[in-house]
């Protein structure tokens, strides 16, 4: 099956996540259910006029700009594939736009907020989870790494001597990230804890659940909203807020941009600017609430 074709080429020779590649395995499912039901899926009947019907058809479902925008570009991807390996004439793709979207700024937390959740433990507070919770919090704060990432740390990705923590991101490109004492003492203080009370010493995963085994995306989602529920005023909780607060609290304290990039690992500058409007927004906001002429 030629979609089937062109998963095997995302997963294997673009590296993508399993993640990302159900999320074009899905998107183009959809497509194929509208276009021809259970019939046989040929692309070369494919036009811009079926594809214009399919946006129409999202947004009648009530599907957001965003979303729609999001299932065109594995759509494109689909059809760019399809072109490079001769398999269509023309590509349907190259007159179509998908419907305008309001960019919202990233979510951040203030750093006086994020001071407030990471607190030094008492002796009696001091736990496993504590710990663990404690140091996976101040190691999305303090790295701007992704979840994917966090989850995917070994126990040799971390080098305390040189205090830089090796990423594997996005297509298994990697880069090292450097960290401060005060995250050196997190990570540390969770360690100990780990290797004296969770069962299998030696595991290989750097973050574990109390019984050894590694922790998922999930569990650490819902770690990270529990702590930000503390928050006040704060719409969106999930460790892409964390990572979009690294990124605003580097630009805030005069971090260049390129630098903030690299950190990221953004593959282009475009998805790093975003944190510049944040950073002016709050400019603004300071502006308006302390000037007397605002």
């Amino acid at each position: 099956m030629i979609i089937e074709s062109f998963l095997q080429y995302l997963r294997y020779e673009k590296n993508y996540s399993s993640h990302t590649v159900e999320a074009y395995e899905s998107d183009l499912m959809q497509f194929k259910q509208f276009f021809c039901g259970g019939e046989i899926f040929n692309p070369q009947e494919i036009d811009t006029v079926i594809v214009r019907r399919w946006i129409i058809s999202l947004m009648e479902e009530g599907y957001s700009p965003l979303s729609v925008n999001r299932k065109l570009s594995s759509l494109k991807s689909f059809f760019k594939y399809l072109s490079r390996y001769k398999q269509i004439e023309n590509n349907p793709m190259k007159k179509v736009s998908g419907p305008k979207t309001n960019k919202s700024l990233p979510y951040f937390v203030k750093d006086k907020d994020m001071d407030n959740l990471l607190p030094d433990f008492t002796e009696e507070e001091k736990s496993f989870e504590g710990e663990r919770d404690k140091a996976i919090l101040d190691a999305f704060y303090s790295t701007g790494m992704r979840c994917a990432e966090l989850v995917g740390l070994k126990e040799e990705d971390i080098d305390f001597g040189a205090q830089l923590i090796k990423v594997t991101g996005k297509r298994n490109k990697q880069r090292l990230i450097p960290f401060s004492t005060l995250l050196k003492e997190s990570l540390q203080n969770y360690r100990t804890i780990r290797d004296e009370k969770v069962p299998g010493p030696g595991k290989n995963t750097f973050f574990v659940r109390k019984d050894g085994r590694p922790l998922t995306n999930n569990i650490v989602y819902h770690i990270v909203r529990k702590k930000l529920a503390a928050v006040p005023n704060l719409s969106k909780r999930s460790p892409h807020v964390l990572r979009h607060t690294f990124a605003t609290s580097m630009l805030n304290n005069g971090a260049d941009l390129n630098a903030v990039k690299e950190l990221l690992g953004h593959a282009s500058l475009s998805s790093t600017e975003v944190y510049t409007h944040t950073t002016f927004e709050e400019l603004k906001k300071t502006y308006h609430q302390a000037h007397p002429r605002a």
